[in-house]
């Protein structure tokens, strides 16, 4: 279920390394902890200088298949398998049990009954949707597409714009209507546009055959034409769209009007209508726009667009949106395209799996409510908030000692660091899912409804006090986030397990690990986007000019580092698009390293499989990111991902950590070598 979602929104030859008399450090037998290193992946025939992910994963590289329902596989997406079965035991034991209607337990388990009945599925087809597809096919003229966009925007279909309601970014204690571009079948703009790659052309060829496919099992007998036309509107819509680097400029994307000035952008749209629609027209004073060429282009695309066009673009979104609901031809043709075309994968997910999906989209604190009951033991809460505690420390006292940054810059970055708010494990606040209607007999309503309630529940934000108790994700996510309207770190129950915090490992491996993920999330709140706000969550330049030069000075070489990596060949990582995520990796291990050692205490790490402490630590960080990727889904990571591939996330870090070198012996000549001048150092 898709939502308008306001983004704001990871051996003993290594003992030759060990320093001489290293030995004599190692901690008892019987007290000691273990490494925390999947030593079974090392490939020893790899030099560590010259390859360190392939060196410390190596062995995994050769012998780990990607499995067939998937694009990748790895660290993140193996804990995430590991989890999905303890949400498949919980949600089933509500389906069966016998719960009161309106109660979370009752909603869980009939909405995932609703979407294993597939036998009911079969024989509804697609009149489920016979009152929207008549909605869109009886639109008289174009004066009514506000309307129409505005409740399909309500029920999570895909529309050429959105409206939604988020903290204003230059008034962060009140929430403000912003609209932002939207509307493409695939992923990015350049999947239409770029004429000259042959796996594009190829990629477009099979979206329009795609189209005509979902439209023909809807009845259509002109599908092959009307799908010409919707990917042709589409493109238009394309050209006009800002792109993703585009997209990353906080202050260009916050253009605050009035409605009049809005309706002025865009002469004939009726925006009250619209914003009426989305339910926000009588509680707006103003709009936030985050791309007002695209809405004058948008608007233009409408005008000469003819009207048969328009809606069967409309019934199109609607079809792809709800073809997962629908009868299996709808499902598999939907997997046939998005599925195995874009990301490689040769087959759909099991059912089971792809329900617990739509009940966490639908009621996901719901449901993790109960995961973190059954899973999550309250004592890695516990020591995550000490590890969270250092690494704080950590940045302070790494921006006291920044040679580049002057003092009146210094005091203010560290007036947003005292202002850090980390949520750890689950809410304080659990979500109220009172006003959802869940059927057992009625997916494609139960989709429907859900959709609503999350669309009316973020609209109705608008006028009054912001909630600081919200979650962006789900105790059960295996991620972590930075939300610079919150000034806040937060990190999911789900991925504090192992390798990302082990209870029964060193400390090294750890830091290395989660205290990285912890580092990084901090370093969002410094990079090159979120540096634009300042504590209160405000967009607000806080630097001198000077700073903000040896600033740009420093990213820019981070760009250009990132923009060499070739994941596929032709395609290489952008630097630009990726350079906040870059920056937190990097800045996030730097800090993450002096937080290990101040938890140290002054006291020399123990020897543990033969590895120093500064070793684990880096190979803990390093196997974090153990994963590979079929082509089709790497060529459209590095289009909208703004996360760099895995193994530039380790290999690109680690170059740029002076320690790194140290603990295992890199010199120049050594394929992991850079130059200290060439090197990038910000927090």
């Amino acid at each position: 279920m898709k939502r308008y979602l306001l983004s704001t929104l990871t051996l003993s030859l290594m003992a030759a390394f060990a320093p001489a008399g290293a030995a004599d450090n190692a901690a008892p037998a019987a007290t000691r902890l273990t490494s925390g290193i999947d030593m079974q992946y090392i490939d020893p025939s790899v030099r560590v200088q010259d390859d360190f992910f392939k060196y410390l994963n190596g062995k995994w590289l050769e012998t780990a298949e990607i499995p067939a329902d998937r694009s990748s596989w790895g660290t993140f997406i193996k804990l995430r398998e590991d989890t999905t079965p303890q949400l498949r035991g919980i949600i089933e034991a509500d389906q069966k049990a016998a719960h009161k209607v309106g109660t979370d337990q009752q909603k869980i388990g009939d909405l995932y009954a609703s979407f294993m009945d597939e036998k009911t599925l079969e024989a509804l087809g697609t009149r489920p949707l016979a009152g929207e597809l008549q909605r869109i096919r009886t639109l008289k003229d174009k004066k009514g597409v506000p309307a129409l966009v505005a409740h399909l925007s309500r029920i999570g279909v895909a529309t050429p714009y959105g409206i939604g309601v988020a903290q204003d970014a230059k008034a962060s204690t009140k929430y403000a209507t912003y609209i932002r571009q939207g509307g493409l079948g695939m992923p990015d703009r350049d999947y239409y546009l770029k004429l000259d790659d042959k796996k594009m052309a190829d990629i477009r060829a099979a979206y329009e055959k795609h189209v005509a496919s979902i439209l023909g099992l809807a009845g259509d007998k002109d599908a092959a034409a009307r799908a010409k036309a919707i990917v042709a509107f589409e493109t238009e819509l394309a050209k006009v769209q800002w792109t993703r680097v585009e997209l990353r400029d906080p202050n260009k994307s916050y253009n605050k009007m009035s409605v009049a000035e809005l309706v002025a952008l865009t002469p004939g749209y009726d925006w009250k209508a619209a914003l009426a629609g989305a339910g926000v027209g009588n509680k707006a004073d103003y709009v936030i726009v985050g791309q007002p060429s695209y809405l004058t282009g948008l608007n233009a695309v409408l005008e000469r667009t003819d009207l048969a066009t328009v809606k069967a673009y409309f019934e199109w979104q609607l079809l792809r949106e709800y073809a997962p609901y629908l009868s299996k031809a709808f499902v598999d043709e939907n997997f046939d395209f998005y599925g195995r075309t874009l990301t490689g994968a040769t087959e759909n997910r099991p059912r089971w799996k792809i329900g617990v999906s739509v009940v966490e989209g639908a009621l996901g604190e719901a449901l993790g409510r109960e995961y973190v009951a059954q899973y999550f033991p309250p004592e890695r809460k516990a020591r995550m908030e000490e590890l969270v505690k250092n690494v704080l420390a950590a940045y302070k006292e790494s921006i006291d000692g920044l040679d580049w940054m002057s003092p009146e810059t210094k005091k203010e970055a560290q007036a947003k660091l005292a202002t850090f708010n980390p949520k750890i494990g689950y809410p304080s606040k659990w979500r109220d899912y009172t006003r959802l209607a869940i059927k057992k007999d009625d997916l494609v309503g139960n989709v429907q409804r859900a959709a609503i309630f999350a669309h009316e529940r973020n609209v109705n934000k608008l006028g009054k006090p912001i909630d600081r108790e919200e979650w962006g994700m789900t105790p059960q996510t295996v991620n972590a986030y930075y939300n610079s309207r919150m000034n806040e770190i937060v990190f999911p129950a789900a991925i504090l397990q192992p390798p990302f915090f082990n209870a029964q490992a060193d400390d090294a491996a750890n830091y290395g690990a989660i205290g990285a993920v912890i580092g990084h999330e901090i370093g969002h709140g410094f990079d090159d986007k979120g540096s634009q706000s300042d504590g209160q969550g405000n967009l607000r330049n806080w630097w001198t000019d000077q700073d903000q030069a040896r600033f740009k000075a420093k990213t820019d070489m981070l760009v250009k580092q990132y923009d060499a990596f070739e994941p596929v060949p032709g395609y290489h990582v952008n630097g630009a698009l990726t350079l906040g995520e870059n920056i937190g990796d990097n800045s996030g291990l730097a800090i993450a390293y002096k937080a290990y050692k101040i938890s140290l205490h002054g006291q020399p790490a123990p020897v543990i499989d033969g590895l120093t402490g500064d070793q684990r630590f880096f190979m803990g960080f390093g196997q974090v990111w153990r994963s590979k990727m079929r082509e089709a889904a790497q060529i459209q990571q590095v289009k909208t991902d703004p996360h760099s591939p895995g193994q530039f996330r380790a290999n690109g870090t680690l170059r740029n950590q002076a320690a790194f070198y140290e603990a295992f012996g890199v010199k120049e000549g050594d394929k992991m070598y850079l130059k200290p001048e060439d090197r990038v150092t910000i927090w």
